[in-house]
């Protein structure tokens, strides 16, 4: 699972509309995991068929209705853009049609794909639904975050997982950093660590904003930093994996994990896995979106 060396670890989008990220497991240099995203102008269709894979799109602002093999949804009370609310998604299983329009003057989207042979039903994932998309709370002091949780283990389907994170102006995230690229069970068979692909796909809520990312190793022979500007993509194919939102500038990003098994179970950095106990509170400016905020 190692990145493919011709492929940055930072993936800048495509100049204009239409697809403006398209990522490859082939170009990643690694086994499952595809990532994509695109702008659509009003009454635009997007026809597709997932084949051999299973997808997850996730609404990040405008509106879209979708026609499927099993069923057709729309989305009411769409967020306008990802610092305005919570969520939408569908999530697709294999050798399955659909198609995609956008209802709104604008529509962004992102999606999710790897390979299947396992049929899981169509879902569509509504925010305004009881138990349909988990928030919690992570860290504290100034690496609080919001953790939405759109596809979380346990969810019916394969290999995918999607989460998305907000982190404040200044704030660390994905922190104490932590490892999920060998696995490990128990001597009952429990998952300890998995092994999984991620992308980080990253929002910021100014134009002129950033994050900053590091990807390394235990030994060292992967040691990146990774200055992520909206849009971008950073790929995690091993390692710890750590972020800090530039001060003034609140960050968004969106995970895809695929790998070994359907779970986050991942490895703490051990050099920094005291600070759990450091922490005296949560940052007030936590949590950053809710459901009232969707329009």
């Amino acid at each position: 699972m190692n990145r493919n060396p011709k492929y940055p670890l930072l993936v800048k989008p495509k100049a204009g509309s239409g697809e403006y990220q398209h990522l490859t497991c082939q170009e990643a240099g690694w086994e499952l995991l595809n990532f994509g995203a695109r702008t659509m102008q009003g009454g635009e269709e997007w026809h597709h068929e997932t084949e051999n894979s299973e997808m997850l799109i996730v609404l990040l602002g405008g509106k879209f209705s979708i026609k499927t093999d099993s069923g057709s949804w729309i989305t009411e009370k769409s967020r306008k853009d990802v610092f305005s609310g919570l969520p939408h998604a569908v999530y697709l299983p294999g050798n399955h049609k659909f198609t995609l329009q956008a209802e709104s003057e604008l529509l962004d989207i992102a999606y999710g794909w790897c390979s299947t042979d396992q049929d899981h039903p169509v879902q569509f994932i509504d925010p305004y639904k009881v138990n349909e998309l988990g928030i919690e709370i992570r860290g504290g002091d100034n690496a609080t975050r919001q953790i939405n949780s759109i596809l979380p283990p346990g969810s019916d389907c394969h290999h995918l997982v999607s989460v998305e994170v907000y982190t404040p102006s200044g704030n660390w995230s994905s922190f104490p950093a932590h490892k999920h690229d060998t696995r490990k069970v128990d001597d009952n068979n429990n998952v300890l660590e998995a092994r999984l692909e991620e992308t980080y796909f990253y929002k910021i809520d100014r134009p002129q904003g950033y994050a900053i990312q590091q990807v390394y190793t235990d030994d060292r022979s992967l040691d990146e930093i990774a200055v992520a500007r909206n849009n971008d993509i950073v790929m995690v194919p091993k390692g710890y994996h750590p972020v800090v939102a530039g001060h003034g500038y609140n960050v968004y990003y969106l995970n895809f994990l695929t790998g070994s098994d359907q779970s986050l179970a991942n490895t703490d950095d051990p050099d920094h896995a005291w600070i759990y106990n450091s922490w005296k509170g949560l940052d007030p400016r936590i949590p950053m979106v809710g459901i009232e905020m969707n329009k």
